[in-house]
Parts: C-alpha cells; sequence; structure tokens
C-alpha cells in the first residue's frame, strides 16, 4: 500500500473530525469531565474511544485537509458532543439545585464543600447529593449509553452534514426548565415541612417574647431537617429514574436515533 499525501490526509481526517465529536463529549460529560481527573487520561481515553470506533464509522469527505472548512468542520463535531455531553451535566445538577435548595431553608448551608466538577463552593446537602446522582449516573450505565449516542450520532449526522437543526438549541436551552421542575419537586415536601416548622416558632414568639427564638430555633431546624431529608430520601431514585429517562429520550431527540 502507497502512503500518498491523499492517502494520509484521509486517514487524518477519519481520525481528527470524529475525535473532535467525541472528545467534545467526554470533556463535558459528568464523570470524565470532572477537574480531578488528569487530562492526560481524558485525552488517552478518547484516543482509545475513536481509534475504537473508526471502523464503524462512515468515511468523511474531506477536500482539502488545511482549509477553514474542515476547522469548521472540526467546530460543528465539537458542538455536537458538547451538546450530548450538557444533557448529563443537566440531569446531575438537577439534584446539586435540590439539594441546595433543601440546604439554605433548613439552615444546613453555612456548612460547603468544594465541589470537584466545578470548583466551586456548594453546600454540604448539594454535595452529598450530587455525589448520589452521579454513583446512579455509573450504576445506570448512563456513560456506556452515551458513548452509544455519540457512536449512532455519526450515522444519523454523518461528517459532513448540516448538523443540527437551529430549533435544538433553542430546545436544549428550553429542556433546563426540567432541572428546575424536579429539583422543586424533590424539595417541596422538605420545604412544606419547614414552613410549618417556622410558622410554629412564630406563633410560640408571639405566645412568649422573652424567648430567644434563634437560640432555640437554629437547632431545632437544622435537626428536623436532618429528619425530614433522612424520612423523605426516598423520594431520591424515582426523581432521578423520571429525569434520567427525560434525559435520554430527549438525547435521541437530537441525534435522529433511538434509545439504547
Amino acid at each position: 500500500m502507497e502512503f500518498t499525501d491523499a492517502v494520509v490526509n484521509q486517514f487524518i481526517a477519519d481520525f481528527i473530525l470524529p475525535f473532535a465529536r467525541v472528545s467534545a463529549l467526554i470533556m463535558s460529560m459528568i464523570g470524565f469531565g470532572a477537574r480531578t481527573i488528569p487530562v492526560r487520561i481524558k485525552l488517552a481515553l478518547c484516543v482509545v474511544i475513536t481509534v475504537a470506533i473508526m471502523p464503524a464509522i462512515p468515511p468523511t469527505r474531506v477536500d482539502n485537509l488545511l482549509s477553514l472548512s474542515t476547522a469548521l468542520l472540526i467546530g460543528e463535531q465539537t458542538i455536537i458532543g458538547v451538546m450530548l455531553g450538557f444533557i448529563t451535566v443537566l440531569v446531575v445538577d438537577t439534584f446539586t439545585l435540590a439539594g441546595q435548595i433543601i440546604a439554605m431553608q433548613t439552615g444546613l448551608g453555612f456548612a460547603s464543600l468544594v465541589d470537584p466538577a466545578s470548583g466551586m463552593n456548594v453546600p454540604a446537602v448539594g454535595q452529598f447529593f450530587l455525589i448520589l446522582s452521579t454513583l446512579l449516573f455509573w450504576v445506570m450505565d448512563g456513560h456506556l449509553a452515551y458513548l452509544q449516542f455519540v457512536v449512532a450520532s455519526f450515522d444519523t449526522i454523518p461528517i459532513p452534514s448540516n448538523g443540527l437543526d437551529s430549533t435544538k438549541f433553542k430546545e436544549v436551552v428550553e429542556w433546563g426548565s426540567w432541572m428546575f421542575a424536579t429539583a422543586l419537586s424533590l424539595s417541596i415536601a422538605p420545604l412544606t415541612a419547614m414552613l410549618l416548622i417556622n410558622f410554629s416558632f412564630g406563633v410560640m414568639t408571639r405566645a412568649a417574647p422573652q424567648l430567644n427564638i434563634f437560640a432555640i430555633g437554629f437547632p431545632v431546624t437544622m435537626c428536623a431537617g436532618l429528619l425530614i431529608m433522612w424520612l423523605t430520601m426516598g423520594n431520591f431514585y424515582t426523581h432521578f429514574q423520571a429525569q434520567w429517562e427525560r434525559a435520554i429520550a430527549f438525547s435521541c431527540y437530537l441525534i435522529d436515533c433511538k434509545a439504547p
């Protein structure tokens, strides 16, 4: 076999363009995209996955590798991968947001930890919910499902193609409303219970003004918050499964494929 310029350019194109889509997914997906994972490990994983799926991908039709059109193609593949990975981030951030809401209303927001995924300080309850949702993501083979999505996307959105429909970018933003709706539905029971507790403290303060509501109410609120979280923890998996099914269905809609 002769390694002519056309053969070498075709091989590089068959590797670089799928690599852009796969690496964008890995770098933005929950778990793989965490800052605690070294960049070299991520890069090696992207290279291995790209080489493994290259035989199953149709050959790319690129006339000139070093051209503006090829650079735009690489940017297009990056956007497709980032959009798929962004859906997983929205799923996990749903429960981080729910944990932050509960922590702020129960007085547990004073304890904060550094989120390894984003590098920001979040309440300990939000960090706890983040760990639980991430573990459920791995248990439900979320990483395998999205690797199947990125492989299937090369058939439904080949290289080159017209890319994603412009309306889908808007729908990704609109789908983010499910994050706030699910977070509110998960935290509505603790919020209602804490409202009743605060209302009872208000009645008690009105009846006995000499009581120091801050000295009594703060520890009671914290203990009640922990108790309510323990009693309502069974709803966590139910909400996660519902949100996960929505994410799978929406990801299939984005790339026009069937659910794995």
